[in-house]
């Protein structure tokens, strides 16, 4: 079997996770429990309530034109009179749930964000529709006006007005992330040998992408060490301070140790920027939602920092596809756009010149947008007006929920999961103030040594191979967990994901891995008996196990 899984050694761990759930599916009338997997089995229902009702409503607009053919034809809404009419809607239908949001929705709108209701109606209305191109491409306007107040809330803490503040809707952080690669480079703010520092653990694709024939781009690892709580400590951010560094990328709070950055880091971030104000950031903020006064590095280094946020997590929404990037007005790439030599602004000026008359004046966000349409397609740009719809909602949703009840409620359902797992596990649970607790890590050598002492943990250390493990748990108990060092952790752990699972089955994780534990531990017993290959912690000689077989 250690040779069938060779070929799996340089697989990412959401490829290898296929060959995993394969062997742990592989007995029958056995329960497969996928805890490799991060798409949450919890989700908010009420925006969504509120989707299915407008899309009545917009229907009903449409259906006012061409009526008396009654051939169930429609055509565009008016904005004018959809207040009254909007209230006619109220009124008929005001006991359902999605409608009473609706009524608060606008009135928010209205009365705390200072919008147009008519112009938020007709924008929702035509959206939900899907009638028209998304226009503006980058995003549409009263749409883009809400959501940003949901980010400024949500991401900056109030640090950054939201006026200052411009987004680029697009299908969730994985585009954001595909659009935002091929624009630094397709712009010459990164370049093939360039250096890119990556704040480890890390989703893992930050990882690789820069490996890619298309960036060959030279890797500086940023770790964060678990002997100090998952932070960054003053020495490895200061890797950062090396002029030959171009960017930095980081996951705040972190995939997969779920750490936010703590004050002192955000601090000596700034700290570093003010002393690099050429350094570019790229921050991956998904997880903040789930954080109680979560800063990003978007409040601290505003000017630096392209934010990336996705409402995949926290809304359980993986399938509809939203996200946002964020970038400050006054920018450093745009800055660096205008420093570009002679010869790079020339060969920009042919890439962009159907766009504009004025190349050295379309700004980084908006070639973002023309990029993820080959430029030639920019007029067909954007994301599909029904998602921003969604993705508006979803941002009023928690705009409007004041006392949070939607955080705190899903965030309860994380940490007894987690309670439950290590309870079951036997082992004491983590305790980090800063953790999001959306996944947790399982250092098996830690855990043998919390349960059965240091010679047991060295033993485990020397005996077991990380990854045979994975292929060993998957066969003998049906869990499928994805390895840590794909994420860059330092040591090989295990990533459990919380959120997609019950209870019941972290409980049956717990038990599972904690009697796969017992066994070892008799086996180390037995070989100890038998050739006293440990003492004092250490082995002489690396013993052979049930494991080696595998």
């Amino acid at each position: 079997m250690s040779k069938q899984q060779d070929k799996y050694a340089a697989l990412s761990p959401f490829e290898l996770k296929d060959a995993l759930i394969q062997l742990a599916s592989s007995k029958a009338g056995r329960l497969m429990l996928n805890a490799g997997r991060g798409n949450p089995n919890f989700l908010a229902t009420l925006p969504r309530r509120a989707f299915w009702r407008l899309g009545l409503f917009a229907t009903s607009e449409a259906e006012l034109s061409y009526s008396y053919l009654r051939h169930d034809i429609g055509g565009l809404p008016r904005i004018e009179g959809i207040e009254a009419r909007f209230d006619t809607f109220l009124a008929e239908n005001h006991e359902q749930p999605g409608v009473a949001f609706l009524a608060r929705a606008v009135s928010y709108v209205r009365e705390q964000l200072g919008l147009s209701a008519s112009q938020f109606l007709h924008e929702m209305v035509e959206g939900i529709l899907g009638v028209n191109y998304p226009e503006p491409p980058r995003m549409l306007r009263v749409s883009e006006q809400i959501t940003r107040e949901y980010i400024v809330k949500e991401m900056v803490g109030g640090l950054v007005s939201a006026q200052n503040v411009e987004l680029f809707a697009v299908e969730g952080g994985t585009a954001a992330m595909t659009y935002l690669f091929n624009s630094l480079r397709s712009n010459g703010l990164v370049k093939a040998g360039d250096k890119v520092a990556i704040g480890a653990p890390i989703f893992t694709p930050y990882i690789e992408i820069p490996q890619l024939e298309d960036f060959q781009l030279e890797a500086v690892m940023v770790n964060a060490s678990p002997e100090a709580r998952w932070q960054y400590s003053d020495r490895e951010l200061e890797k950062l301070l090396d002029p030959a560094v171009k960017i930095f990328f980081c996951v705040n709070p972190s995939n997969p140790a779920s750490v936010k950055i703590e004050a002192h880091g955000l601090k000596k971030l700034a700290d570093i920027v003010r002393r690099r104000p050429d350094l570019i950031i790229l921050t991956d903020d998904v997880y903040g939602t789930f954080a109680n006064d979560f800063k990003s590095l978007f409040a601290t280094c505003p000017q630096n920092t392209i934010l990336v946020y996705s409402f995949s997590k926290y809304f359980g929404a993986t399938g509809w596809r939203l996200g946002v990037i964020a970038l400050h007005r006054d920018n450093i790439l745009d800055r660096k756009l205008a420093a570009l030599p002679a010869s790079e602004k020339k060969r920009l000026n042919k890439r962009y010149e159907s766009l504009t008359p004025d190349v050295n004046a379309l700004r980084f966000l908006d070639r973002v947008v023309a990029d993820s349409r080959s430029v030639a397609l920019n007029h067909t740009a954007g994301l599909s007006t029904p998602q921003q719809v969604q993705m508006v909602l979803f941002a009023l949703f928690a705009l409007m929920d004041s006392h949070n009840g939607y955080k705190s409620a899903v965030t309860k359902i994380i940490r007894r999961r987690q309670a439950v797992l290590y309870r079951e596990l036997g082992i004491v649970q983590p305790d980090n103030e800063e953790s999001v607790d959306y996944y947790t890590l399982l250092d098996l050598e830690e855990i043998s040594r919390h349960i059965y002492g240091d010679a047991f943990a060295a033993w485990v250390k020397a005996t077991i191979d990380p990854t045979q493990l994975l292929f060993k748990i998957a066969e003998d108990t049906g869990i499928v967990m994805l390895p840590g060092s794909g994420f860059g952790t330092l040591k090989p752990e295990g990533r459990i994901s919380l959120a997609n699972l019950n209870e019941y089955e972290y409980a049956m994780i717990g038990n599972a891995l904690k009697k796969l534990l017992e066994d070892y531990f008799a086996i180390f017993t037995k070989e100890g008996k038998h050739g006293a290959r440990v003492s004092s912690g250490k082995i002489s000689k690396k013993p052979r196990s049930k494991i080696d077989s595998y």
